[in-house]
């Protein structure tokens, strides 16, 4: 059977003209699959609050203190026959030659860990939704084999994404001295040493290697946003009626593919169709905010005293219901965005000539047929959906070279 990647078959039957991807360049994509981008929710797809449940059970549901007690199911510590498996597998693909950008499961094998990768990609995906991984030597194995090795690791989770206008499927999340308070439109919080308040990526999971701590600070944090939904339910269900409403406009920053509009538009909570129905997120306050440049002008509404209070709410009710904890040089943390929020405090970097705190990322695509959540958007099924696309800019990865985040 083949299937259709341009649009998810729960999603096909609805109204002609909704974005279908662009013919593909081999040259340019090798593996013949671009990241589809930023994109509005399919309206049709959306539920009215009412239908939305008023509380939410299972193993997606989480208390910060459950995760204390237990930080066995949520830090996995690496053995030295596991080190060396992932050793030989990032040895192997160097020796190869082939470039960052085609790295996959196919080329990159790790014939032993496959099946407790999956399991706990199941973990991440339908249960928890983060997981640390501890005890990658990089200080032995250096920054780029340490690179190599998360990013295969991503690849046996889903598909390596673009993550801004410059196609990069590693990123670096590092203080590069930007004034975001000046250029909020144009700046990624995570650019800077500011806080990184309590959101999620444009991406299904999220993979940080930790290279460099800072001097101070940085801490990293994770709540479930099931479990914050079942507090506002309870707590103030007129806010988390504001959050489930289609009225959030969403900046793109200037990553704009031709054609499209400087935002788009989404409510913070869904519901996922197709069956199971479970409460998704997409959320950035730092996206919402800067979008005065356009609300000035008429060209959208401005916030109301409604969404700002509903702002502070949901950030208060993540704080109250997360749990924030150091990493460690070498951990790779992975956290599911369709369920769970995640946040960094700001930190200081230590003076020259020791070094700034530094990560690298992936973002990682699960399509639904393999899977990954049933989305309401159209490329619900694509192996890479989601991501930042700007035109037919080429994946590119580079884990020495610091880049993006800033204009």
């Amino acid at each position: 059977m083949s299937i259709d990647f341009n649009v998810a078959p729960a999603l096909r039957g609805l109204p002609a003209g909704l974005p279908r991807l662009m013919p593909v360049d081999r040259k340019l994509f090798p593996d013949g699959l671009r990241t589809s981008g930023q994109h509005p929710p399919i309206d049709g797809q959306l539920r009215h609050f009412e239908e939305f449940p008023r509380e939410i059970t299972g193993p997606t549901v989480w208390t910060p203190q459950q995760m204390i007690d237990h930080p066995e199911e949520w830090i996995h510590k690496w053995t030295e026959v596991e080190l060396e498996e992932l050793l030989q597998a990032v040895e192997g693909f160097i020796a190869s030659g082939t470039p960052l950008i085609s790295i996959s499961k196919n080329n990159f094998r790790l014939p032993t860990l496959e099946s407790s990768l999956q399991g706990i990609r199941n973990d991440i995906l339908n249960g928890r939704g983060f997981m640390v991984f501890r005890g990658l030597p990089i200080s032995r194995w250096g920054r780029y084999k340490a690179a190599v090795a998360t990013m295969g690791i991503s690849v046996h989770f889903g598909y390596l994404l673009s993550q801004n206008k410059l196609g990069l499927i590693l990123g670096h999340v590092t203080n590069q001295g930007a004034d975001y308070h000046n250029n909020l439109d144009k700046i990624k919080i995570s650019a800077t040493n500011a806080p990184q308040f309590y959101h999620t990526d444009e991406t299904d999971i999220v993979g940080l290697l930790f290279c460099a701590p800072g001097e101070r600070g940085g801490a990293s944090g994770c709540a479930s946003a099931h479990t914050v939904w079942n507090a506002l339910m309870k707590e103030r269900p007129d806010v988390a009626k504001t959050l489930a409403s289609p009225i959030w406009y969403v900046d793109r920053k200037g990553e704009v593919t031709d054609g499209q509009e400087p935002w788009f538009k989404n409510p913070i909570f869904m519901v996922e169709p197709g069956g199971r129905e479970r409460v998704y997120v997409k959320w950035d306050p730092y996206f919402v905010k800067s979008l005065a440049r356009f609300s000035d002008k008429g060209l959208i509404p401005p916030l109301s005293a409604e969404q700002l209070e509903a702002m502070e709410v949901l950030e208060e009710t993540c704080q109250r219901n997360g749990i924030v904890y150091d990493c460690e040089i070498g951990d790779i943390q992975f956290v599911s965005c369709c369920q769970t929020f995640h946040s960094r405090t700001g930190f200081t970097d230590p003076p020259p000539p020791q070094p700034q705190r530094y990560l690298l990322r992936t973002w990682i695509g699960t399509p639904e047929h393999e899977g990954g959540w049933c989305l309401p958007f159209h490329d619900s099924w694509y192996p890479k959906r989601g991501g930042i696309q700007v035109d037919n800019t080429p994946p590119a990865a580079d884990p020495l070279t610091t880049a993006g985040g800033t204009e």
